[in-house]
C-alpha cells in the first residue's frame, strides 16, 4: 500500500474533515469487533452449544484473518482505488453480519466470523491510505492519524460495554447487528467525501505469498489451542510446526520477488523492528487477560451483561485519556521510555489479577484492570507514527500495514495463547476437584469450560448444582491467576525491548528543534 501526494501541503476543508469521520467509524468499528463478543460468550455459548475450541475459534478467527490479510487488501487498494475497496468491504461487512446474527450452528458461525475479518482487512488499510491522500498538510495530517488511532482506541475498549448493553436489551445477535448502520453511512458517504487514489505502478498482489501467509499464521493458532489438551500434544506439535516451515519459506519467497507481499527488509530497521515488536507483545499480554476478565465478571460474579460492561468503562476512559495525552508527553520524553513505563505499569497491574479469588475477588480485579488496561496506550498511541516515520515515504503505506496487523494479531494472539493457558489451567484442576455424585453429563460440562458448569447447574437441584460452580468458579479463577503471570512475563519482555531497540529515538519536540536549527 502507498500513499499518493504524500509530500503535498494543501491544507483540508470542511469536506475533508467530514470525510475523516466516514474513515474513523469504520476503522473503531472493526476494532471493537475483536472485543463486541466477549461479554456475549455465557449467552452465545448457551444458544450455540460450541466446544470450547470452537469458542475460541469464534472469537478470534475474525482477528486471525483481518490481521493476515491487512498487507494484502493494501496492496490491492492502490491497485484499485483505496476508496472502492472500503465500499466493497463495508457492503460485505454489513451484509454477513446480518447472516451471523441469524445463524445457530456454531461451525458456521466460524465460517462467517472469518467472511467478517476478511471485510474488515479490505477496509483496514484504505481508512489511513486515505487518510494520507486527503490530508497532505503534514500538521493536519498528524491531527487527522491521531483522531485515527484514538478512534481504534475507543473501539477496543469500548467492545464490551456496549456489547454488554446491547445484551442486556437485545441478545448476542445485536452485537453483529450493530455494523450495519455504521457501514451503510461509509456505503453511502465515501463516494461523496473522499477521493479515490490509486497508483499506476503498484505490483500485483502475489496470490502464492497470501496462501503461505495464512498457511503460516492458522496452523500455528491452532497448534497453540490444542497444547491446552493433554490428549492432542502431537496434532498440536504438528500444527506449530508447520507453520513455522510455512513461515520460513513465506520470508524466503519475499527476499526473492522484485514486489513482495510483504518487504520484510524493513524489519532491518531497528525503529521499526523494535516498535513492532514491542506493540506485539503488548497487545498478546492484554488479548487473552482482557477476555478471562470479562467473563470472570459474568461467570464468577454472575454480574449481568450491561453491569459487566460498566466495569469495563473505568479502565477503558482511562485508556482514552492516556492515549490522548501520550502524543503530547512524547514531546518531551523519548517514546522508548514512555513506552516502557506503561508496560511496566501494565506489570503490575497483572500481577494484581494473579491475587484475585474466586469469592470476593472483584475489587481487586478491577483494580487490576484499571492500572493494567491504560497502560497500553503508549504503545497503542505511539506505535504507527514511529514506524512510518522511521521508513522512505514509498514504504510508508507498507510500514503503515505492518504496524496495524500488529495490533489486532497481538489480540487474537493473546486470546488464543494466554487463553488457551487459562483454558489448560481450568481443566487440569476441574478433573481433580469436582466432587462426585454429579450427574455425568453434568461432570463432562464442568470439565469442559466454566460456561458448560454454568450452563450444566441450571438445571440441577440447587444444592448439586452449587456443588458443582464452586469448584469451576475455583478453577476458572486459577486459571485467570495462571493467565496473569504469563501477561506479566510478556510484558516485561516487551519493556526490556522498548529500551533495547528504542531508546535512540528523541522525544518529538527535541527532534524538532533540532531540524530547526540544522536547517
Amino acid at each position: 500500500m502507498s500513499f499518493p501526494d504524500i509530500d503535498a501541503g494543501q491544507r483540508a476543508g470542511l469536506k475533508q474533515w467530514a470525510g475523516l469521520v466516514v474513515l474513523v467509524l469504520p476503522a473503531m468499528l472493526l476494532f471493537m469487533m475483536l472485543t463486541i463478543l466477549f461479554l456475549a460468550i455465557p449467552q452465545l455459548t448457551s444458544e450455540l452449544r460450541p466446544t470450547s475450541t470452537q469458542t475460541l475459534w469464534i472469537i478470534d478467527i475474525y482477528g486471525f484473518l483481518m490481521a493476515g490479510l491487512l498487507v494484502t487488501m493494501g496492496t490491492l487498494g492502490d491497485r484499485i482505488g483505496h476508496r472502492r475497496l472500503l465500499i466493497a468491504g463495508a457492503a460485505v461487512f454489513a451484509v454477513v453480519s446480518v447472516i451471523a446474527a441469524n445463524t445457530s450452528d456454531p461451525a458456521l458461525m466460524i465460517v462467517w466470523r472469518a467472511v467478517l475479518g476478511i471485510a474488515a482487512a479490505t477496509q483496514m488499510p484504505a481508512t489511513l491510505g486515505l487518510i494520507f491522500s486527503t490530508f497532505t498538510d503534514p500538521r493536519q495530517r498528524g491531527i487527522a492519524v491521531g483522531i485515527w488511532s484514538g478512534g481504534i482506541s475507543v473501539g477496543t475498549g469500548l467492545g464490551p460495554v456496549i456489547g454488554g448493553a446491547l445484551l442486556e436489551a437485545f441478545s448476542w445477535r445485536a452485537g453483529f447487528l450493530v455494523a450495519v448502520p455504521i457501514m451503510a453511512i461509509v456505503v453511502i458517504g465515501a463516494p461523496l467525501l473522499l477521493p479515490n487514489p490509486r497508483n499506476p505502478a503498484a505490483g500485483r498482489v502475489d496470490l502464492f505469498s497470501v496462501v503461505l501467509s495464512l498457511a503460516t499464521l492458522l496452523p500455528i493458532v491452532y497448534g497453540v489451542k490444542e497444547l491446552a489438551r493433554p490428549d492432542s500434544l502431537l496434532t498440536a506439535l504438528a500444527g506449530i510446526v508447520a507453520g513455522l516451515v510455512f513461515g520460513a519459506w513465506f520470508v524466503l519467497r519475499q527476499l526473492r520477488l522484485p514486489e513482495p507481499l510483504l518487504d520484510v527488509r524493513l524489519f532491518a530497521n531497528r525503529t521499526v523492528s523494535g516498535a513492532l515488536g514491542v506493540f506485539l507483545l503488548a497487545a498478546t499480554a492484554l488479548g487473552g487477560v482482557y477476555l478471562l476478565f470479562t467473563q470472570y465478571l459474568q461467570l464468577v460474579e454472575g454480574l449481568s451483561p450491561l453491569r459487566a460492561g460498566l466495569w469495563v468503562l473505568p479502565g477503558a476512559a482511562l485508556l482514552v485519556v492516556v492515549s490522548t495525552l501520550s502524543p503530547v508527553l512524547v514531546r518531551r520524553i523519548p517514546p522508548g521510555y514512555l513506552i516502557a513505563a506503561g508496560l511496566t505499569v501494565q506489570v503490575i497491574g497483572y500481577l494484581m489479577l494473579t491475587q484475585v479469588d474466586a469469592a470476593g475477588g472483584l475489587p481487586l480485579l478491577v483494580a487490576g484492570f484499571m492500572v493494567l488496561y491504560p497502560a497500553v496506550a503508549p504503545s497503542m498511541a505511539l506505535t504507527t507514527n514511529l514506524v512510518v516515520g522511521s521508513v522512505p515515504p514509498q514504504k510508508a503505506g507498507a510500514a503503515s500495514g505492518l504496524a496495524t496487523t500488529c495490533s489486532d494479531l497481538g489480540i487474537s494472539l493473546g486470546i488464543a495463547i494466554i487463553g488457551s493457558i487459562g483454558a489448560a489451567v481450568y481443566r487440569a484442576q476441574a478433573a481433580t476437584t469436582l466432587p462426585a455424585g454429579l450427574p455425568p453429563e453434568a461432570t463432562a460440562a464442568g470439565r469442559e469450560s466454566l460456561d458448560g458448569a454454568v450452563s450444566a447447574a441450571q438445571g440441577l437441584p440447587t444444592e448439586l448444582g452449587a456443588a458443582l460452580l464452586t469448584p469451576a468458579r475455583e478453577a476458572f479463577t486459577s486459571g485467570l491467576n495462571s493467565a496473569a503471570v504469563t501477561a506479566a512475563a510478556i510484558a516485561a519482555g516487551a519493556a526490556i525491548l522498548a529500551i533495547a531497540k528504542l531508546r535512540h529515538v528523541p522525544a518529538t519536540g527535541r527532534a524538532a528543534e533540532a531540524e530547526q536549527s540544522t536547517g
